[in-house]
């Protein structure tokens, strides 16, 4: 199957493969986009207990990825040995992950402890399972195919893939008047649990990695035979096989670029909406433009990436996402410039931010596989350390979403966001619309404007004098 893609350039594996990204795309970014509002605009969470939860889910966030890395490269059992079994298997609690966060436990009270634990529970489910099922299709990426070119292939059908998915947000916000109306919402989040799990379940059963022959051939030798020492093999594998991860050069220049890309990725899919409500009135942009804007933040991402396939070809994913850096920081410091009074521009510079930013990050995959790639070569393996590279990457780059809404949502409420939330809420209520006062949308602009400037100026430097630079 994989050597009549290579040949015809289209194929049902490629198609299984790109069918778990669609299916993470629906869900995962729903998720994102929604959860940090339910919690601190709906369910009225304590700023003490969405810091606690964050820092829960931030540890947890960056264990499980190198644990479940290790187990799918090293263990036995085929569930987890086998790319596509993990994903079989993940996918359907993967998907119930997902419904934890969107239905209250009881009626919350202000800073009731329970909303507090059911953000920590909502988080962690669903990133363990995120983790265990994503961490598979990553391997997948750097097995299927160890050529540049079928590799990009494999990006342009994970972008259509994407690119669908990520209308979810779109329909959400249109079926639900961007959350307002909360039944519909649940009701929706559903729909799209089920169809996501669909997805997902289609690549476990028909996706296939290059080396699971080789993995049932292991089955039988090393370290499997030698029961009495076999813990203490493991033990000191992991150790050995994480130590010569961390000290490769390009892996440690990646990992730095990738947690800022990560913490940026997080601030706006986390704050655009928060940040869209206060800075922009309805009078300006109204419901159903937002709706329209949020989708595109999630679609045309998509959309660049596809359309920049030539690009990829001829100049390479490393011009392409220092050029991205550049863009923004000039973007940033332009809107900065102009001041928040400009709504639409402001609206276009929101959304821009959001498409760029992920369409940077769908192509980070790229210099990861030619890691996997050159740590094969390098030690001679039999195969790939793929979900364990993709893991220990995670372990230091994961922190990153929840430092990003800890960071802002602590630098808002010092400067009275908890206040202004609360008139807002009650300005609704009575008048249906909310403009913020002067001083704190000022504030909230600068936060914007700021971040992603210093942040993308910062990457752009260091990026250029990467090491990567060596491997194009």
């Amino acid at each position: 199957m994989v050597r009549q893609w290579m040949n015809f350039g289209i194929n049902h594996a490629a198609f299984a493969y790109a069918m778990t990204t669609l299916g993470s795309a629906m869900i995962n970014n729903i998720f994102s986009f929604y959860y940090v509002k339910l919690f601190l605009n709906k369910y009225n969470i304590a700023e003490g207990a969405f810091h606690q939860s964050q820092v829960v889910y931030m540890v947890w966030n960056a264990i499980n990825d190198p644990l479940f890395g290790y187990l799918q490269d090293n263990s036995r059992v085929p569930c987890c040995s086998q790319r596509r079994l993990s994903i079989l298997y993940g996918a359907p609690l993967y998907s119930l992950a997902f419904l934890i966060a969107w239905f209250p436990w009881r009626a919350y009270s202000p800073d009731d402890w329970l909303n507090g634990l059911h953000l920590t529970v909502a988080l962690c489910a669903f990133d363990a399972l995120l983790t265990f099922v994503l961490l598979a299709q990553c391997a997948l990426f750097a097995e299927i195919s160890s050529h540049h070119q079928n590799r990009l292939r494999l990006i342009k059908y994970s972008q259509v893939a994407s690119l669908i998915g990520s209308s979810s947000v779109l329909f959400c916000g249109m079926v639900s008047t961007n959350m307002e109306n909360f039944k519909a919402f649940q009701a929706f989040t559903v729909l799209i649990a089920v169809i996501s799990c669909i997805c997902m379940m289609y690549t476990g059963m028909y996706s296939e990695s290059r080396f699971d022959s080789k993995i049932i051939e292991s089955d039988v030798q090393g370290c499997a035979n030698q029961v009495a020492g076999k813990t203490a093999c493991s033990i000191f594998m992991l150790k050995s096989l994480t130590w010569q991860i961390l000290t490769n050069k390009d892996f440690q220049l990646f990992v730095m670029m990738n947690f800022f890309q990560v913490f940026m990725l997080a601030f706006f899919n986390n704050f655009t909406m928060i940040f869209t409500e206060h800075l922009i009135p309805p009078d300006a942009l109204p419901s159903l433009a937002k709706s329209f804007m949020y989708g595109a933040g999630f679609i045309l991402p998509q959309l660049l990436v596809l359309s920049s396939q030539s690009l990829l070809h001829s100049i390479g994913y490393y011009r392409i996402i220092l050029f991205t850096f550049i863009f923004e920081a000039g973007m940033a410091a332009l809107m900065l410039a102009l001041g928040p009074q400009r709504y639409y521009f402001l609206a276009f510079f929101l959304t821009i931010n959001m498409v760029i930013i992920q369409a940077a990050f769908s192509l980070f995959g790229l210099p990861l596989a030619d890691i996997i790639d050159i740590d094969l070569q390098k030690y001679k393996r039999s195969s790939p350390l793929s979900s364990m590279v993709f893991g220990t990457n995670a372990l230091f780059t994961k922190p990153a979403q929840s430092l990003a809404p800890m960071i802002v949502l602590n630098i808002l409420n010092h400067f009275g966001y908890e206040e202004l939330k609360d008139v807002a809420q009650e300005s609704n209520q009575r008048y249906g619309h909310f403009i913020a006062p002067t001083t704190i949308c000022w504030f909230i602009f600068f936060i914007i404007c700021s971040l992603t400037f210093m942040n993308r100026f910062v990457m752009a430097v260091f990026m250029s004098k990467s090491l990567l630079l060596a491997h194009l």
